[in-house]
């Protein structure tokens, strides 16, 4: 598709992408490639493991937003484990968090626990952006609600649908519930199975302030 067919500019779209890479198997030089483009591209982060993420800051200081997870991606770390994480990514020079919740506690009906966990998470993160991972595929859409209220009363900055380690990544459907029960300050994160530009420009237009994906650098490039 060429760019004049899009509502949005490649260039603000790109603005919004949470260039991503966190495969087990990543190499320095698979992370070096990432920043290279998210420097050239202006993306509005690199989301990597938090094993690289001291190097990152090491060779191009402010260059660029690091944004690595926690949690990730099962999510059933204990808290003081996931705070700890959180707490170390900081020091070695992080700028966001994107922390998956306790899937187990959710299915077992613990939101008042997942909301506690949220809160002391983001006590730890700061003035630094919290996304929280909900990972809707193995939820229902009550619990998906209840999320919703968890991440707004827990104080996250945003709230991001999948690990896109899971069974499904985002969808129109989930990104629209979303914006029909968070609270006015948590902004919305899709990720997993964003693909081709029009999935990135569907779900800018739906409301979302942040895409995680690896493939939008690669597909501006054609």
């Amino acid at each position: 598709m060429k760019q004049e067919e899009h509502k949005y500019s490649i260039e603000e779209m790109l603005g919004k992408v949470d260039h991503t890479q966190l495969k087990a198997f990543a190499t320095w030089e698979d992370i070096r490639r990432l920043c290279e483009e998210a420097i050239e591209y202006h993306t509005a982060s690199v989301c990597v493991p938090p094993s690289y993420v001291k190097r990152i800051h090491d060779t191009y200081g402010n260059r660029l937003t690091i944004c690595t997870v926690v949690g990730f991606p099962l999510g059933y770390s204990v808290t003081a484990a996931k705070v700890a994480e959180v707490e170390q990514a900081l020091r070695d020079g992080c700028d966001e968090i994107d922390m998956v919740v306790n899937i187990g506690d959710v299915k077992n009906g613990c939101y008042e626990k997942v909301e506690s966990e949220i809160r002391a998470i983001k006590e730890a993160c700061g003035n630094h952006i919290l996304k929280v991972i909900i990972e809707t595929c193995y939820l229902t859409r009550e619990e998906k609600i209840a999320m919703c209220r968890a991440v707004t009363n827990g104080g996250a900055d945003y709230i991001k649908t999948s690990t896109g380690f899971g069974t499904g990544g985002a969808s129109r459907e989930d990104v629209e519930l979303f914006r029909e029960h968070i609270g006015a300050e948590v902004k919305i994160k899709a990720a997993g199975g964003v693909s081709t530009l029009e999935d990135l420009e569907e779900f800018i237009r739906l409301g979302c302030d942040r895409v995680g994906t690896s493939k939008a650098v690669g597909l501006c490039k054609q």
